[in-house]
C-alpha cells in the first residue's frame, strides 16, 4: 500500500506540474524573471512536500498544485493586459550606461555595483566601459549593451590590416578604493595614480567610483 501509494503522488504531481506548465505557456530560461523563478520553485515545492507527507494525499496535491497554477495565470493574465500591472509585478528595464556615462542612481536602485556590472559586461564580450554607449539592465537580470561606434568597427580581416595587440584594461579605482594589486600588474603605483587625477583636477579617490586604465591610452575616470 505505501509504494502503490508514493507511485499514485508521483505519477499524479507529475501530470499536475505537465499540465500546469502547459496551461502557463513557454519561456527561455533566460527570460524567466525573478517571480518567474520563485513560482517554479513553490509549485515544485508544493509537489515535493506532498509526496514525502504521510498525511498528505493525492486530492491535496491536485488541489494545492491548481490553486497555485491559477494564481500563476491571474497574475501573467494581469501583466498581458494591463502594462501598469505589468511595471509592477515585473518591473522595468533600467538604463545604467547613458551616452557612455554610468548612471549611479539606477544601479543603486537595482543593487548592481561596478564590480557586478563589469562581469556583466565580459559576458557580452565588452571588457572596458569606455567602449559601452548605452547598457540596460533588463528585468531577467541580464544586460543588453549598445557599443560605441568607434569601438565596433569593421573587423581587422576585413579591412586586411595587421591589428594592434589587445590588452585587458586594469580598474585603478572601484567605489572610491585604489586597488593596489592592479597598480602593481600595470608596473605603475599610487604616486603615478595620484599625478594623473591631480592633473584632471579631480581630487581623491574617495571621490571617484570607478578608474580603468588601458596601456597607451588616458586614465578613464567616473566620479560619483
Amino acid at each position: 500500500m505505501l509504494y502503490g501509494s508514493i507511485l499514485l503522488e508521483v505519477v499524479g504531481g507529475f501530470i499536475v506540474l505537465f499540465i500546469v506548465v502547459r496551461i502557463l505557456g513557454k519561456t527561455q530560461i533566460s527570460q524567466i524573471t525573478p517571480f518567474d523563478f520563485i513560482s517554479a520553485l513553490v509549485l515544485g515545492e508544493l509537489v515535493g512536500n506532498a509526496i514525502y507527507d504521510k498525511e498528505t494525499g493525492f486530492i491535496i496535491i491536485i488541489f494545492s498544485s491548481a490553486i497555485w497554477g491559477l494564481l500563476i495565470y491571474f497574475t501573467e493574465f494581469l501583466t498581458q493586459k494591463s502594462r501598469k500591472m505589468r511595471y509592477i509585478l515585473e518591473g522595468r528595464p533600467a538604463l545604467i550606461i547613458k551616452k557612455g556615462k554610468l548612471d549611479w542612481l539606477q544601479m543603486k536602485k537595482n543593487k548592481v555595483d561596478i564590480d557586478q556590472l563589469q562581469q556583466l559586461l565580459r559576458d557580452k564580450g565588452v571588457f572596458s566601459i569606455q567602449d559601452v554607449e548605452y547598457a540596460i539592465l533588463e528585468n531577467n537580470g541580464g544586460i543588453s549593451v549598445l557599443r560605441k561606434a568607434e569601438a565596433d568597427q569593421a573587423t581587422i580581416s576585413e579591412l586586411k590590416i595587421t591589428g594592434e595587440k589587445r590588452q585587458v584594461p586594469y580598474t585603478f579605482i572601484s567605489d572610491g578604493e585604489v586597488l593596489t594589486k592592479n597598480l602593481e600588474e600595470a608596473g605603475l603605483n599610487e604616486e603615478w595614480l595620484y599625478n594623473e587625477l591631480n592633473k584632471k583636477r579631480l581630487g581623491k579617490p574617495e571621490d571617484i567610483c570607478f578608474a580603468e586604465y588601458l596601456p597607451g591610452k588616458e586614465l578613464f575616470i567616473q566620479k560619483y
